[in-house]
């Protein structure tokens, strides 16, 4: 049984971590609030960049003149894997959770034969995989805190990634990030940036309308593609700062209520063992009274 100053200081050190734990959920709370409203009002111009990108792809006829965004490489043995985490941890399973999803995916690409390579955007993703993919690491990227990332930052990133892409380091580039559902709950999501996705042509319902654009549709997607790229860069780090916000509450949360608990049962213990010590003072006072 521990001595009653061991208990002492072990119940002191308890609440000091369990201030901080506090605090920490309270800064948390706060930081969640503006994160999520920025991640929230990026989503609808993001989405819609991305379909307009989409539905354009499908009416441009493929051909070696096409921007490379549009057609692609023409084969998709190499596999770039953009893995955005924070640098920071303390935030539950956020980060873990984006590199477990990236991780299966390599997994599977692997056991296909394809090639992978890893481009890393955060500390927390790259210490994960580095212990299993070391020699697939390419480069890596410590973007600080995500709530002050700008769309200056994400258009960089884009641009290292879209450069790598043209001197045919990869033919597809996979983002994975975590998408801010609620406080309690973020989805680790996976999404192809390069090169576009095209959809599969829906079947007609009825007379199809006549859509003119000017320029031609090749020439807008030839300035909306690297854009598109930088735009769904800077939804993900929008949506990881949300995530990351949520998840580092949740988990402070969690934690003062463990410290709480931890102390109750600490404090009993002391209790017990002073009370035990004072009986035992007693009996010897007792015996020593009687021998007299």
């Amino acid at each position: 049984m521990a001595s009653l100053k061991a208990l002492k200081i072990r119940i002191g050190s308890v609440k000091s971590t369990q201030k901080i734990t506090k605090a920490m959920k309270m800064v948390a709370a706060a930081k969640l609030r503006r994160a999520q409203e920025a991640a929230e009002a990026g989503r609808p111009y993001a989405q819609r960049l991305e379909a307009v990108v989409a539905s354009l792809a499908s009416k441009v006829t493929v051909s070696e003149s096409s921007p490379k965004l549009l057609a692609g490489t023409g084969k998709d043995q190499v596999h770039m894997l953009v893995v955005a985490t924070s640098d920071k941890g303390l935030a539950g399973a956020f980060n873990t959770n984006i590199a477990r999803l990236a991780r299966r995916h390599a997994q599977e690409l692997l056991a296909a034969g394809k090639t992978v390579k890893i481009y890393t955007i955060g500390r927390k993703g790259r210490a994960v995989l580095n212990r299993q993919f070391r020699d697939k690491l390419v480069h890596s990227i410590e973007p600080g805190d995500l709530g002050k990332l700008t769309f200056a930052d994400a258009r960089g990133y884009a641009g290292d990634l879209i450069a790598r892409y043209e001197a045919g380091e990869f033919d597809v580039a996979t983002l994975f990030y975590s998408t801010f559902k609620t406080v309690l709950t973020q989805e680790p999501t996976a999404q192809q940036i390069i090169p576009v996705a095209i959809p599969a042509p829906a079947a007609e319902t009825g007379a199809a309308a006549a859509t003119e654009y000017e320029p031609d549709e090749a020439e807008i997607l030839a300035d909306l593609l690297p854009r598109n790229v930088a735009i769904q860069l800077f939804r993900a780090m929008r949506e990881n700062a949300a995530s990351e916000q949520g998840s580092k509450m949740t988990a402070m949360d969690n934690a003062t209520r463990n410290a709480g608990d931890l102390i109750n049962r600490l404090t009993i213990e002391y209790n017990r063992s002073r009370q035990a010590a004072i009986t035992t003072e007693l009996v010897e006072i007792i015996s020593g009274a009687e021998a007299l």
